[in-house]
């Protein structure tokens, strides 16, 4: 069977994995993230360098199944109660981090001349962090248990609630008006589905999976049960309104307590196969239409820096009350906008709202966001914090906290 790539799909698995590999592999051999390695072999192997590979349903569908394995493998080393105890902050950084890039992101576009519901459309593609890219970041350098990750990882699942509704009342704006009542009714479904499965989801299987585990008898009887949550969240997760990748986070945030290290090593087989599909597929989707010209590239340059800057300033103050330090690596881990970016440009686009070359300029924003973000990581936490973020007094409280 072939796809859009004129290739069969075991040979563009072979091209895309391998390549991905290679390139983390080299990254890794200088010292640099090896997600930007994985990133950059999508867009060697895609339409912007060589073309030997396009996105194509088969290999997004691989992409999607990897970042759900990647989400869930992070919610595994989550410590529940400790996201729990940062929910506070992490709103008011989900907030305050929604409304600064859509509304700069609004007024660059006015100032770059554009109509207002494209601008409107802009700035609603700034929104969205992808809590995907930021969790492999971290995750790659051990960072996950620190509190400004547990803050970064927190707001971000938030986040993801709040760009939806930004989504839905944009595209009701631009059809010619918001549906408040669907809107309302989709914002209380999504935070009920969160706030209750983060809450009481691990108590849940705490309890329910030994019953459930006792009846059984196929093999692997953990890594089944993880399995059934993962997908079962993951879909209701879909069903409420959340992407499914909030959905298969919270899975593993249910499980965290109570997964063995047989359900976490077979959980990380899975991820080693399926990731490279969802970064390489990253770079894939890249698009250099929009640098066709100084025009262009002004435009790309403007709308990366206020991604970034919008994030930072958004996201920081609100952990302003952590100090600077805190508030840097939260703004600078908020930034990927990475395929959450892409899905609004390519709903702007099939709209008619985005023209092709603000479109362009959208996805070589979450493209270049989602490469720089690993790099801004590695210059927030420096290689002294990496294992403890805070002195012993501080770990203390934190762990007070989150009793």
């Amino acid at each position: 069977m072939t796809g859009e790539s004129g290739l069969p799909l075991p040979v563009a698995m072979l091209a895309v994995y391998a390549a991905a590999k290679l390139l983390a592999e080299v990254f890794e051999r200088f010292k640099q993230p090896a997600i930007i390695g994985e990133i950059l072999a999508g867009v060697v192997l895609g339409p912007s360098l060589l073309a030997w590979i396009r996105p194509e349903p088969r290999l997004d569908m691989l992409a999607e199944v990897g970042v759900l394995f990647l989400l869930f493998t992070v919610g595994l080393e989550v410590d529940a109660a400790q996201l729990w105890a940062v929910r506070g902050t992490a709103t008011l950084v989900a907030m305050i981090g929604v409304i600064v890039p859509l509304g700069a992101g609004w007024a660059l576009m006015r100032a770059f001349g554009s109509a207002n519901p494209e601008a409107i459309f802009v700035g609603a593609a700034l929104v969205a962090t992808s809590v995907g890219i930021t969790a492999k970041a971290l995750a790659a350098r051990g960072l996950l248990n620190q509190r400004a990750s547990q803050i970064i990882l927190a707001a971000a699942v938030i986040d993801d609630v709040l760009g939806l509704i930004v989504l839905a009342a944009v595209s009701g704006f631009v059809k010619g008006g918001v549906n408040v009542t669907e809107v309302l009714i989709t914002a209380t479904l999504a935070t009920a589905f969160t706030v209750i499965v983060a809450k009481w989801g691990p108590a849940a299987v705490r309890r329910a999976a030994p019953i459930v585990h006792d009846r059984m008898q196929v093999g692997e009887t953990q890594f089944t049960i993880a399995m059934i949550i993962l997908l079962a969240l993951a879909a209701l997760a879909i069903y409420t309104g959340v992407a499914a990748i909030v959905g298969a986070f919270l899975a593993g945030v249910a499980l965290s307590e109570t997964a063995t290290q047989r359900t976490r090593d077979l959980t990380h087989g899975v991820n080693e196969l399926f990731v490279p599909f969802f970064l390489a597929g990253i770079g894939l989707h890249m698009d250099v239409s929009a640098l066709r010209d100084r025009q262009g590239i002004l435009l790309v340059s403007s709308v990366f820096v206020v991604a970034v800057i919008t994030k930072l300033v958004g996201c920081g103050l609100g952990a302003a009350s952590l100090g600077w330090r805190e508030m840097f690596k939260i703004g600078l881990g908020m930034a990927p906008r990475g395929e959450v970016g892409m899905v609004v440009a390519q709903l702007g686009l099939a709209s008619g709202v985005l023209s092709q070359r603000t479109y362009g300029a959208v996805v070589l924003m979450a493209v270049l966001t989602t490469v720089a973000t690993p790099l801004f990581l590695r210059f927030a936490f420096t290689a002294d914090e990496a294992g403890n973020d805070q002195s012993p007094e501080e770990n203390t409280e934190w762990e007070r906290q989150a009793v």
